[in-house]
């Protein structure tokens, strides 16, 4: 069986734009990826109904884009850019019809809607402001890195800059109005989120603090909880290291996580509510933005952003552990690992 895969990028060097490629899931190889669309720094992207959303830069524009795919083509139906640095993350609410952004630079929350024609609205703008700032250097004010949807349909903002995970309600007409603030321990620096099959259990990546924490969520109120939190490197790493994705598989027993300066994956089994670290191994290559499990979940592959190249690893779906099956993949400035 041959699945698609997307990957976003970073088009500073010789990357292009989005790339396209395959996973032959019965020869464990995935193809060279292809250019697919030409557009400036891609580095988030999502799909739904055969419309492609991205994150999109055009010069000192900033902001998404939306193309529809069909017959192996990619048709720019619509654009939303402004001026200033374009988001980081790009999520979709299907029920709604709403897109929501997270914008690193401006610590700001964007809700469109996707009309019918594939065009794009403004629907509201939250800018993260008065929830103060970590201690850390990264940390001198609002940074949202994360906006997608609860188990239960509400929208959570995860800010690497104040170190607070924040749920909004979200009314039919895209309007955003807070409900919860979760204020994690300084310096936690959070960057993504996960949530377990049970819709009460959240795992919160730290990027700063190189950590991953469980977090109780309540239904009822949409409030935050901290249970527990755990290394994502080892304890005798003593040069830079940031965590990065964070992916959970679908019976929801095992986290993986992505630790940049570090380069590798750490692979957690979820025993009693919480995690235990049963593997850490090398991404072969270095800076690994981001992976994805395959829709099989037999399989987990990983982008190296500085290295230009992904890898690609056999899962055991049983134990949850990881072996390399193929590396080297060419991936210009490769960011973000999307499975069709």
């Amino acid at each position: 069986m041959k699945e698609q895969i997307y990957f976003g990028t970073y088009t500073k060097k010789t990357s292009q734009g989005i790339y396209h490629a395959f996973l032959d899931t019965d020869t464990a190889q995935v193809s060279t990826p292809q250019v697919a669309i030409t557009v400036e720094n891609p580095t988030y992207l999502t799909i739904t109904d055969q419309t492609l959303l991205t994150v999109a830069k055009e010069g000192p524009l900033g902001g998404i884009a939306a193309y529809e795919l069909a017959d192996d083509s990619y048709v720019l139906t619509d654009d939303a850019l402004v001026a200033g640095p374009n988001p980081c993350y790009v999520a979709f609410d299907k029920k709604r019809s709403l897109v929501y952004t997270a914008n690193y630079h401006k610590g700001q929350i964007d809700v469109y809607r996707l009309n019918n024609d594939k065009t794009l609205t403004l629907c509201d703008s939250v800018v993260q402001t008065g929830y103060g700032h970590g201690p850390r250097k990264e940390q001198d004010g609002s940074h949202v890195h994360y906006t997608d949807l609860t188990p239960d349909g509400r929208l959570a903002v995860v800010d690497l800059g104040n170190d607070t995970v924040s749920t909004y309600d979200i009314s039919a007409e895209g309007k955003l109005a807070p409900v919860s603030i979760l204020k994690t321990k300084a310096g936690l620096g959070p960057r993504h989120l996960v949530f377990a099959p049970d819709k009460k259990t959240a795992y919160l990546v730290g990027e700063l603090s190189s950590t991953v924490s469980v977090l109780d969520y309540d239904l009822t109120t949409g409030a935050f909880y901290l249970r527990q939190t755990v290394n994502t490197i080892p304890d005798d790493w003593t040069e830079h290291n940031g965590a990065a994705a964070i992916r959970i598989s679908n019976d929801g027993r095992f986290v993986y996580v992505s630790n940049r300066g570090h380069n590798s994956l750490a692979v957690f089994e979820v025993l009693d509510g919480e995690l235990k670290l049963i593997q850490h191994l090398t991404t072969h290559g270095d800076f690994p933005r981001d992976f994805a499990l395959d829709p099989t979940e037999r399989f987990i592959l990983v982008a190296n952003q500085n290295t230009d190249n992904a890898t690609l690893y056999t899962r055991d779906q049983e134990t949850g552990l990881l072996a390399c099956c193929q590396k080297d993949i060419p991936l210009p400035e490769g960011v973000c690992v999307y499975f069709n």
